[in-house]
């Protein structure tokens, strides 16, 4: 990541660090500023770590981005920014940042000015964009509350009750809530709600889990970064992914119905980065031993070329992360088109 940023909102003042590169040096700079959170009233704060999509890495273009007395942090991409912004620029609104994410928190304004109503406000602005998205928005106008929504990029919430009162988490996945919290939802598309110090609203109904409580598999382990402790890796991953899948007879995948391949004429492959790189080598194995036509596609390329979708493709993907935005996006459209994924 290459900048990261938090927004602290306590009553009416809401205190903002951003810096570029490790977040080491984000907590150089908020210890340096001394930016201590007042335990006696209600504070909230949001942050974000951020690799570049939209703009330069610069401390501007880092998360939060803020209106005239709101902030956001976004993990996606709105693909309408641009429209957005034009019109936004047009009723007034003055953008600091070269980033999709800012029009959001404009866009909120702006329907929170002529509402006075920040649930009606954020409803409408959600409403609006197109794209994947999860968000959080924090505003002077609710200080005790964190809106959020989540729709293509993931989204986690996990809750804590401790002496002084409850505790909610919001992340991109369950890693950094392990130790913090014990229980956890992973949100689905399309939800949304409202959290405060005492209360956690949603949209509609969801589900609850335990986050696990070991954190072994986020750690380096000695090695400089974690590619570099995922190559040395693969050997060891590859061997326990076949574990109990193997027999003399057959290959046992419990998890998929042997029907999958009837009547499968041809066999497509989208992926990402690396994870297209595997694609590519799956395929070589897949038209050998199967003797079906296999292609793979890079999701990105593959959301916006109109494809044709045939009923007798079996549909698979790949996300190392599983939460590739262009990659779930294909998913969904092959979903759409009905085929077998």
């Amino acid at each position: 990541y290459d900048s990261a940023g938090i927004a602290i909102l306590d009553n009416d003042k809401i205190e903002v660090y951003k810096a570029l590169g490790k977040i080491k040096n984000l907590e150089e700079k908020v210890s340096h500023n001394e930016c201590v959170l007042n335990k006696d009233n209600l504070s909230i704060g949001i942050g974000h770590t951020r690799w570049a999509t939209h703009g330069k890495p610069t401390e501007l273009n880092a998360h939060p981005h803020l209106g005239e007395y709101s902030y956001v942090v976004h993990n996606g991409i709105i693909e309408n920014y641009k429209e957005l912004k034009v019109e936004l620029l047009e009723a007034g609104h003055k953008f600091v940042s070269q980033t999709d994410t800012e029009v959001i928190v404009h866009l909120f304004e702006f329907y929170f000015n002529q509402s006075n109503d920040a649930q009606d406000a954020f409803n409408q602005t959600i409403k609006r964009l197109d794209g994947a998205y999860s968000i959080l928005l924090i505003t002077k106008s609710e200080p005790t509350k964190i809106f959020f929504m989540k729709h293509g990029s993931p989204m986690a919430i996990a809750k804590n009750t401790t002496e002084d009162g409850d505790e909610i988490y919001f992340a991109s996945s369950d890693a950094p809530l392990i130790g913090h919290a014990k229980d956890v939802v992973y949100l689905e598309d399309g939800v949304s709600g409202v959290a405060t110090n005492s209360s956690l609203n949603f949209s509609e109904e969801v589900s609850w889990d335990t986050l696990p409580t070991s954190k072994q598999y986020a750690q380096k382990d000695g090695y400089r970064f974690f590619m570099e402790k995922e190559i040395y890796e693969q050997s060891d991953v590859v061997t326990d992914s076949m574990l109990g899948r193997i027999s003399d007879e057959e290959i046992i995948f419990d998890e998929i119905d042997a029907n999958i391949i009837e009547g499968i004429n041809e066999i497509k492959i989208c992926a990402c980065g690396t994870s297209y790189h595997a694609g590519i080598t799956a395929s070589y194995l897949f038209e050998r031993l199967t003797k079906v036509r296999c292609n793979v596609e890079i999701a990105s390329e593959f959301r916006y070329k109109e494809p044709l979708l045939k009923k007798d493709t079996l549909f698979i993907v790949i996300s190392q992360s599983g939460e590739t935005a262009d990659t779930l996006e294909a998913l969904k459209m092959a979903k759409k088109a009905g085929l077998k994924t």
